[in-house]
C-alpha cells in the first residue's frame, strides 16, 4: 500500500540546511570532486556537526508523539533533499542516524538541485542553503527559504519550538509592500491597509505552511482536554514591520486563513533583532535582507528571495 504524504506535514531539506558543512564544502571547492570523495569516505563514521536548521527540524520531528501511532502514522514528515549522490551522502545519513533524527526518506541527485520534487513530495516547506535553488523553487511559486549562516539556538533543556515570520512577502504576498515601495510613504501605506482592512491578503510562500503547522497546534489545544497539565511545546509569532493601523488588516487576513498566531510584534521599524533576541525563535523568515542582518545575529535566520523587495536586487 503507497505510503500517503497529503495529510502530513512534509518538510524537504538540504543537507546544507541541517548540518555543518563547513570543511566539507572547502574541501570540495580547493580540492575537487574526487577528493572530496575521498574524504568523504574517510570520515563516513565521523559525525557531522549541527547546522542552522537543525533544531528546528529536531523539534518539529519530537512533535509526532501527538500522533496516535507516530510510528506508522506520524503528523511530520522530513525529506532530505540532497546534491550529493547516494555514496558520499552515506555520511549524511549516517549522522543523522547519530543524532537520532527519524529521518527515513531521502533523495540524492549528483551536481543537480531536487527541488523540482517539491509537489511529487507534498512538501510545505523546503530549506536549503543553495542560493540559486531557493531563488529557482521560489520563482516556480515553492514555499522555499535560504538558510543564512545564522546564530543557532540549542537549548537542550526546553523541548518548546518557537517560530517567527514577518508577515508581508513571507505569510502574505507583496501587495502592500509594492504600494509603500512605489510611494515611499508610510501614511500611503497605512490608507491602503485601512481601506482593504476587510479583504484579506493573497497568500504568499509560507503561507501553506502556517496553515499546516497551525493543525498541529490545535492537536496539541485538544490534547489539553484530556489532560490539563499538559504545556503547549508549538508556539507561533508574527514580528513585522508593520503597526497600527495597518496591524488590523494581518490579523483579519490570518483568521481568514482559520490561523492564530500566539505573539505578535507590530514594529513600525524597531530594529526586529532586539525582539528576536528575547524571543529566541528556533527558526525566524523574512524576506528582506536588511531585516535579517539584525536577527542572524541572534536566532536562526532564513531568507524568502520574494516579491518586490527581493526583484529590484536580483
Amino acid at each position: 500500500m503507497p505510503y500517503a504524504l497529503e495529510s502530513r506535514l512534509v518538510i524537504g531539506v538540504a543537507s546544507s540546511a541541517m548540518f555543518d558543512l563547513t570543511e566539507s564544502d572547502a574541501v570540495f571547492r580547493e580540492k575537487g570532486e574526487a577528493e572530496y570523495r575521498r574524504y568523504q569516505e574517510k570520515n563516513l563514521l565521523s559525525p557531522l556537526g549541527k547546522g542552522i536548521a537543525f533544531s528546528f527540524v529536531k523539534r518539529l520531528l519530537s512533535l509526532n508523539d501527538l500522533s496516535a501511532d507516530p510510528d506508522n502514522d506520524p503528523l511530520i514528515e522530513v525529506v532530505l533533499l540532497s546534491r550529493n549522490d547516494p555514496d558520499t551522502g552515506l555520511r549524511v545519513m549516517k549522522s543523522i542516524d547519530h543524532h537520532e533524527l527519524k529521518i527515513t526518506r531521502a533523495i540524492f541527485m549528483q551536481g543537480t538541485s531536487p527541488f523540482r520534487y517539491i509537489p511529487a513530495l507534498n512538501i510545505s516547506l523546503f530549506l536549503s542553503s543553495h542560493k540559486d535553488d531557493i531563488k529557482e523553487a521560489i520563482k516556480l511559486g515553492f514555499s522555499a527559504g535560504l538558510v543564512l549562516n545564522s546564530t543557532i539556538i540549542d537549548d537542550e533543556n526546553d523541548d518548546s519550538l518557537r517560530i517567527a515570520f514577518d508577515f508581508d512577502g513571507v505569510l502574505a504576498d507583496d501587495e502592500s509592500e509594492a504600494v509603500m515601495h512605489t510611494t515611499n510613504d508610510v501614511n500611503e501605506f497605512h490608507a491602503h491597509e485601512t481601506k482593504n482592512v476587510m479583504q484579506p491578503h493573497n497568500p504568499g510562500p509560507l503561507k501553506e505552511f502556517l496553515v499546516r503547522i497551525s493543525k498541529i497546534q490545535l492537536i496539541e489545544e485538544q490534547k489539553k482536554i484530556s489532560k490539563p497539565n499538559y504545556k503547549n511545546r508549538l508556539r507561533v509569532s508574527i514580528v513585522t514591520a508593520r503597526n497600527a493601523p495597518s496591524h488590523e488588516r494581518a490579523i483579519n487576513t490570518l483568521k481568514s486563513w482559520g490561523v492564530m498566531a500566539n505573539d505578535a510584534f507590530f514594529l513600525g521599524g524597531i530594529e526586529k533583532g532586539k525582539v528576536l533576541g528575547i524571543l529566541r525563535p528556533h527558526i525566524f523568515f523574512d524576506d528582506q535582507s536588511g531585516h535579517l542582518a539584525s536577527t542572524s545575529t541572534v536566532a536562526p535566520s532564513v531568507h524568502i528571495p520574494f516579491g518586490i523587495k527581493n526583484t529590484q536586487t536580483q
